[in-house]
Parts: C-alpha cells; structure tokens; sequence
C-alpha cells in the first residue's frame, strides 16, 4: 500500500498543484514566402486562405515532430516588406508576419528573399518552347548582356532586406533561437531540356542565381545572430527533372498536387525532417 501512494501522489500533485504539471510546450512562428507555405499541397490551410498555406507545409510537420506550438504565418507571395506591412492577397488582407512574434518566442523559421529577387520570373521568363538550334534567344545571355549581371544585382540587394528582418526579430523575440532557411535545389546542372523547358544554359543560369541567393541568406543568418539551414543539399538529386514520386519541386507543369516551381508534399516531409534536425540541435 505504501508503494502504491508512493506512486499516485506526484501523479495527484501534478494535476493539483499550480507549477508541477509540464510545462507549456515551446512556442515556434514560422515566417515565410510560398516556399514555406506549400501553395495547393492538400489539405488548405483556411486560417488566411489567401496565402495559400498548407497543413502539410513543413513548418506544422516539424513542429508536429519537435512538439512545439506553433504559429504558421507563411504567405504564398511574401517578400521581406511583408514581414513589416500587412500583405494584400486575392482573398483578404494577411497581418504584418512580424506581428506574430513575442517576448515568448522560443523559435523562429525564416525562409523568405525570392520573391525581392523576382526568383520565379526568371524561371517564368527562362521557359523556352523551341531548342536552341531552331531558334529563340537565352534568358542568360540576355541577363548578362553588357557585362552586367541583372539578376545578380537583384540578387546582392537582398542583404540589407533580409539584415532588417533579422534585427526586428530578436527586437521582437529577444529570448528566440533563430534560423534562416535556404532554398532548394531547383534544377540539375544543364536541366533537361524538353522535358523541363528550359535550355542547359539557361538552366545553370537560373540555378546559380539561386545559389547566390542562399549564400546571401547564409551571409545574413551568420552576421544577424542567426543559424543558416541549408535545404540546397538535402534537394540534389530531388530537383525538377527527376521523377514525381522523387522530386521536391514540381517544373512547369506539374504532376503532383502543388504549385508550379514549388515544393510538393514529397519536398515538404523532406524539408521537415531537415528543418526538425536543424532545430533539436
């Protein structure tokens, strides 16, 4: 008898007493653009319907892996404006993403700067119906014409941007752990043209660019008081001209349920784990 009152009384106190029961779990807000919203990946999430966000975006899986609660404030067509202003969409008005952070904000996620660099246009503007050897032009040797580097400066002018961002979280959330996502691996070298329309320069083109762009991010997260997580590496070998069941992003069309040139569920569970490893650490 002595035992068993030995067991049940810290099971007794937990339920009664203020402070022995568990503590709350941490509180985690993922901030981000489609690339971490998971546009048209079932099922929607209908919190904000207009940022297209996902239930199976891997902000809700890692936090559904780590325990954490969670406040899910990626929108499909962020930028690093948006994380200060509120977000106009097709279907409502989304709050500053800012907004979401507090002196209790133990994590934070940051996966945004491609569309300040108009990332996706490039790769819109790079689809090439018609080989090389028939005729067309290539979107990189337009983009470099002149010695200049379009896409490249776009790219530099993301730094003081996302600098802002990061200042403004750990005014916000002083105590939260913070990491600065990468973007994935979006094409092979070369592509694979016609399956992917876009030519092998073009491709090495829109690739290096956003390279560019994760070493800009990775730059930030080091001098912002930041960890950098790189998805680049995870996605080799997953990027668009691979297989439906293997690949993380979806080409032009897609074949699975997701948005063009954007992570599939598939990419998400992918990107969870990563992102979960990256935050237990």
């Amino acid at each position: 008898m002595r035992r068993l009152v030995l067991v049940v009384l810290p099971v007794v106190l937990a339920m009664l007493v203020p402070g022995v029961a568990s503590a709350a779990p941490p509180k985690y807000v993922a901030l981000g653009d489609s690339a971490a919203s998971g546009p048209l990946i079932p099922l929607p999430d209908l919190t904000m319907p207009g940022c297209f966000r996902s239930t199976a975006n891997y902000p809700k899986l890692a936090a559904k892996q780590l325990g954490l609660a969670l406040t899910d404030v990626t929108c499909s067509g962020a930028d690093t404006g948006d994380m200060f202003a509120p977000q106009e969409t097709d279907l409502g008005t989304a709050p500053p993403q800012l907004d979401a952070l507090t002196a209790d904000t133990s994590v934070v996620t940051l996966q945004i700067g491609g569309n300040d660099a108009g990332l996706v246009g490039l790769a819109e503007s790079c689809l090439n119906l018609w080989p090389e050897w028939l005729s067309g032009s290539s979107c990189a040797d337009e983009y470099t014409a002149g010695g200049r580097d379009v896409y490249g400066e776009r790219v530099a002018g993301v730094r003081q941007k996302v600098d802002a961002v990061l200042a403004a979280i750990h005014q916000r959330a002083p105590a939260a752990e913070v990491f600065v996502l990468g973007y994935t691996t979006y094409l092979p070298h070369n592509g694979c043209y016609p399956r992917v329309q876009v030519w092998p320069r073009d491709a090495n083109y829109v690739q290096a660019k956003i390279d560019q762009l994760n070493q800009v991010l990775a730059d930030a997260a080091a001098a912002g008081g930041a960890s950098y997580v790189d998805i680049r590496t995870p996605g080799i070998g997953k990027d668009v001209c691979k297989s439906a069941s293997v690949r993380w992003t979806e080409p032009f069309i897609p074949e699975n349920v997701a948005a063009p040139l954007h992570p599939n569920a598939t990419g998400m569970r992918g990107m969870a784990t990563v992102v979960a490893a990256a935050l237990a650490s």
